[in-house]
């Protein structure tokens, strides 16, 4: 590697995050972007995302933004409740 850059670790936040039906499917990039599929709809949202804590904040290539936070293990996203892909056995009624 050359120069002063230190390659940062990705945030344990980033990976694959579904809907408990999986037809909406959230990938957190290590890059700080996401991209959202739903249902058959590749790439029906991308854009930015930050991480403060268990909070997470989205700004979409159009501007718009959204929230986000992580209880539990589960992300609650607006107004889906998403659960990282490999992780069924998370998927129960989450706790409001």
């Amino acid at each position: 590697m050359t120069g002063n850059v230190t390659p940062r670790d990705p945030h344990s936040y980033v990976g694959m995050w579904v809907t408990a039906d999986g037809i909406i499917r959230q990938e957190l990039l290590p890059n700080g972007r996401y991209d959202e599929a739903r249902g058959n709809r590749r790439s029906a949202y991308t854009g930015s995302y930050t991480v403060t804590g268990n909070h997470i904040d989205y700004v979409d290539d159009t501007g718009f933004t959204a929230t986000g936070d992580v209880r539990d293990g589960v992300l609650f996203h607006e107004h889906l409740v998403l659960y990282r892909e490999g992780d069924e056995h998370t998927w129960r009624e989450p706790r409001p």
